[in-house]
């Protein structure tokens, strides 16, 4: 009798644990009452709650702008494309003479969440679809647990990148390309990175549907930025160009260059001045852009070259190393990228392996930032002293497991293929 009660209780938890509606329950309701409890605020113009340590502040005060009918994109620059501002100005004039820091910040972050729960959507289904109902719900449970992305719901807005990349990830391997082109179009005008997904497609289909998604992409993306250029080219073009213009930071190329700081851009003044996206503030770069961009064009083509895996875990993993390599060689890191990397880890590696590795990346991400920069307050956010030798070690760490990813990648892709697409 008690051997049958056991069996009865392991079925009961059996049932719970795959039971996907009560996961999306305790997804929302936990994110939500932690938005309740630590509210974001301004106290004596410091930041508290959920918002602190993180850029929302920041994005506040541009949006705030409008309030004085300053506009993204017409009266000041933005150093992303389009959707990010919109969505932010949208929200603060939509509270009108009511607008606070603390209610925009609340009324963003569950914005945000609702594309936090379409990533938990669509891990579960991209798991299903590569590996099976089970293992599609343990990832869903797996990233329900993991920490990264839910703090960034409140920092920043890679949430929204991360949706449209795996959003046209899915309607890619469900054969509807139309829809996914559109899905990282829209994915490329809040961040570039979703286009890189364009490899893939290079890669996994053949030349006239590659050719057919591309155009798709180009056009919608746009017929977007069209307008924006006709109403002013001069504060439109810094979304295209800005990112590219920053000295580096965080990476083995910034330790190379000397630069310790994070990549934050000047005042909010500046961005009244479209000279200023292209102001250099750090040390000029010892290996320059062109040549790590040879570097990575070069990794790339040998993985394109040699990848043999043509079935539908090839093609996630064709992603996951693309992004990597776009990573690696960028003069910049920000820890806000680990929304986009670690669904591409679990979905690629379903293992224990794969959530450790996510668990270590996300720790020494974090200790780096924000537990290392917090302490630069006397330096103006420099590291220095003391913290230069621990900065490194991170640095260097952290370059190491991507590296190390980009091997697994490579490995995955070298494996016989099970079918061609």
């Amino acid at each position: 009798m008690h051997n049958a009660g056991s069996n009865r209780d392991s079925l009961t938890i059996g049932g719970l644990l795959g039971d996907f509606r009560l996961l999306l329950i305790l997804f929302i309701s936990f994110r939500v009452m932690l938005l309740i409890v630590y509210q974001p605020l301004l106290v004596d113009g410091v930041e508290r709650g959920l918002g602190a340590q993180g850029d929302r502040l920041y994005h506040y005060a541009l949006a705030e702008l409008t309030a004085q009918d300053q506009w993204p994109f017409r009266d000041w620059w933005s150093e992303f494309p389009p959707v990010w501002y919109w969505l932010t100005t949208a929200v603060y004039q939509f509270q009108g003479a009511n607008a606070n820091y603390g209610s925009w910040s609340m009324l963003l972050g569950l914005i945000v969440l609702v594309f936090d729960v379409g990533n938990l959507i669509l891990i579960r289904k991209i798991g299903e679809h590569l590996h099976g109902p089970n293992t599609g719900m343990t990832l869903a449970w797996v990233y329900a647990m993991t920490f990264a992305p839910m703090v960034f719901i409140w920092w920043n807005f890679e949430t929204l990148v991360a949706f449209f990349l795996l959003l046209g990830m899915w309607w890619l391997l469900k054969g509807k390309e139309n829809r996914s082109a559109v899905a990282i179009a829209l994915g490329a005008l809040t961040k570039f990175t979703p286009a890189l997904i364009l490899g893939a497609v290079w890669r996994f289909r053949d030349v006239r549907a590659a050719l057919k998604y591309t155009l798709v992409t180009l056009v919608v993306f746009a017929l977007a930025y069209l307008p924006l250029f006709a109403q002013n080219a001069e504060m439109t073009l810094p979304s295209l160009t800005a990112q590219f213009s920053k000295p580096s930071y965080q990476t083995v190329w910034a330790l190379l260059d000397g630069n310790y700081t994070t990549g934050n851009f000047g005042s909010i003044e500046s961005h009244f001045d479209p000279a200023q996206a292209a102001a250099s503030t750090g040390n000029p770069a010892v290996v320059p852009s062109w040549l790590r961009l040879g570097l990575a064009a070069a990794v790339g083509l040998l993985v394109y070259a040699r990848t043999r895996r043509f079935d539908d875990r090839g093609l996630v993993a064709f992603v996951g190393i693309t992004l990597l390599i776009f990573f690696l060689q960028a003069q910049g890191w920000s820890p806000q990228w680990l929304v986009q990397i670690i669904p591409l880890v679990l979905l690629t590696f379903p293992t224990k392996n794969g959530v450790l590795i996510v668990v270590i990346l996300s720790l020494v991400t974090f200790v780096e930032y924000p537990l290392l920069f917090i302490r630069t307050g006397d330096s103006g956010g420099v590291i220095e002293g003391a913290l230069v030798l621990p900065f490194t070690a991170l640095v260097l760490t952290r370059t190491s497991i991507l590296i190390g990813l980009c091997v697994a990648f490579y490995q995955r892709l070298r494996q016989e293929p099970v079918f061609r697409q």
